[in-house]
């Protein structure tokens, strides 16, 4: 099977370059001005659009298996293929929750079955199961997740010496969720106190504070200096994290690397009087001041990546009252237009945001032969397009059926989508699929 994409833009390394592509199989065969090839051959006229690398979202929440009622792994899979997102890597705290090796490779079977586009999945920590932690395979499992904030179940890592056993022995990269517990159940009775169950939703970020958020990551960066341990912190927030992180080696030297979600680049408390419980998430979305602080880190590299954390719950769920209604937002459809949004305001160049969203995750996790357009990597591939798109519930993927930036209209629309080779997704519509299970070389 064989396909050429002719007269793209394409986004590589900081560079544009307009240039033809031929695609063979499952790979980037040849990068030309001009490719001229024999046989039957699929052709697509970019006509000067830009193609970048498919984007690689490093954590997703799909629900899969024992909350489908939210979301499953074929109908975000889609969502994701549809907006760009070609691999993401997906968390744990699902039921049964992925704490063995054993539960583990059972989901990556259901993902084989199952998931649009490429995928892999974290071994979940408790406070009890080192010995899976010690046993998880480096090449083919993107990393090892520990929640240091509140989590579902036992998921909550909390005992000293548990820590302590974890940072020394996990033999892979670790991500963390850092929140201080503690603080937050305090902070929270005494919402309850004041307000009952109908907190205002604008009190999260205040009972979920950054000096919660820095309590954790400190401990967390202290914990991994002592044992050397490859830490990376997801979803950072706060102005008083930042400085926890380097800026002055490349990323492919750092052993402590940091994590940046669309949501907390494009909202701020501002925006808790019109969207309240839609944007309850944990670390809470903060103030325009801490925002701002999170964009000039991502910009000079002490935050490497730009991911969703893509995270459904029912409508239903989300109009209870603050004490009932959960934390997390949908994004995985949109985060590629989202980004393309703040570069039409000049946050940042197109270039960049490549940058974030595909080479950096690509290099962090050591994912093999993806986040970038070259000869011999696989073709996971975006063309975009300059046609206005609005968000609709009609054009919604996810089973939860909202999204918080519904009536947003962007600028740029996903025009098709490659996932190793084969096209996946164009004028709006699935075609074929072929995922594969994500490896690293580590």
């Amino acid at each position: 099977m064989k396909s050429i994409i002719r007269n793209a833009k394409i986004i590589n390394e900081g560079r544009i370059i307009e240039s033809d592509i031929l695609l063979e199989n499952e790979f980037i065969v040849r990068i030309d001005s001009s490719i001229s090839v024999n046989g039957n051959v699929s052709e697509y006229d970019a006509k000067g659009q830009f193609l970048m690398p498919g984007a690689i979202d490093d954590q997703v929440h799909f629900r899969e298996p024992g909350l489908t009622h939210k979301a499953d792994i074929g109908t975000e899979s889609r969502a994701a293929l549809a907006g760009g997102v070609t691999s993401f890597m997906e968390m744990p705290n699902v039921n049964p929750q992925t704490v063995t090796n054993d539960i583990l490779e059972d989901k990556m079977a259901i993902g084989k079955a199952k998931s649009a586009v490429n995928y892999s999945f974290y071994l979940g920590v408790t406070n009890h199961n080192i010995e899976e932690v010690k046993k998880v395979n480096p090449k083919t499992v993107c990393g090892v997740k520990a929640f240091l904030g509140s989590s579902t179940g036992d998921m909550l890592v909390d005992q000293p010496q548990a820590l302590e056993e974890l940072f020394k022995h996990c033999p892979i990269l670790l991500a963390t969720h850092c929140e201080d517990e503690a603080r937050i159940r305090k902070q929270t009775a005494e919402a309850v106190a004041k307000y009952g169950d109908d907190i205002p939703s604008k009190m999260h970020p205040i009972i979920r504070d950054a000096e919660a958020c820095y309590l954790s990551s400190s401990m967390a960066v202290d914990l991994a200096k002592k044992y050397n341990t490859r830490l990376h912190i997801l979803h950072l927030t706060t102005a008083k994290e930042l400085d926890l992180f380097r800026n002055d080696i490349p990323l492919i030297d750092k052993k402590i690397t940091a994590e940046a979600c669309v949501h907390h680049l494009h909202f701020s408390d501002e925006d808790y009087a019109e969207k309240g419980n839609l944007i309850k998430c944990n670390p809470a979305i903060k103030t325009v001041a801490d925002r701002e602080a999170v964009w000039a880190a991502l910009l000079d590299n002490r935050i490497d990546v730009i991911a969703t954390d893509h995270a459904p719950h029912t409508w239903e769920e989300k109009q209870n009252l603050y004490t009932s209604a959960p934390s997390g937002l949908p994004l995985v459809q949109h985060s590629i237009q989202l980004m393309l949004d703040a570069v039409d305001k000049g946050r940042f160049s197109i270039e960049r945001m490549v940058e974030k969203m595909c080479h950096a995750p690509a290099d962090l996790y050591r994912v093999d032969r993806r986040g970038y357009i070259k000869e011999g990597y696989y073709a996971d591939l975006v063309l975009l397009n300059n046609n206005p798109y609005t968000i609709t519930k009609n054009n919604l993927r996810y089973k939860c059926a909202w999204s918080p930036l519904e009536g947003f209209t962007f600028n740029h629309s996903i025009d098709k989508v490659w996932v190793n080779g084969t096209l996946g997704y164009a004028n709006h519509e699935l075609k074929e699929l072929n995922p594969m299970r994500l490896k690293f070389n580590r």
